[in-house]
């Protein structure tokens, strides 16, 4: 996690993620940089679109389970029961942002 946390870091800072400026931002944490995995970390990222990512995947997950606790906790059972249909019409799509960013994260 530590190298997706230094490429963030370089992408909120406005440099380019290359090999060289990810294991400065490593080094300066402490850690000793494994160049592989540099490698295939900088590979990957070429063709992501980090802003695109961080907005489908962070604020997603965040905002489904507050919406859903929301009817609950005003004591309606149908309104909750609806949350629940809709889970599960989601479920069935097809894999969830959360299985495509864990597939992604295996990698690493």
């Amino acid at each position: 996690m530590e190298y997706i946390y230094g490429a963030l870091l370089l992408h909120y800072a406005k440099q380019e993620i290359n090999e060289e400026n990810l294991a400065k931002v490593l080094q300066a944490a402490g850690i000793t940089p494994d160049e592989v995995r540099i490698k295939t970390l900088v590979a990957a990222l070429k063709e992501v679109n980090i802003d695109e990512a961080i907005k489908s995947a962070a604020f997603a997950p965040v905002a489904a389970p507050a919406a859903a606790a929301a009817p609950a906790a005003a004591g309606g059972a149908a309104p909750a029961a609806k949350a629940e249909e809709k889970k599960e019409e989601e479920e069935k799509k097809g894999p969830s942002e959360e299985e495509i960013a864990g597939s992604l994260a295996s990698l690493f």
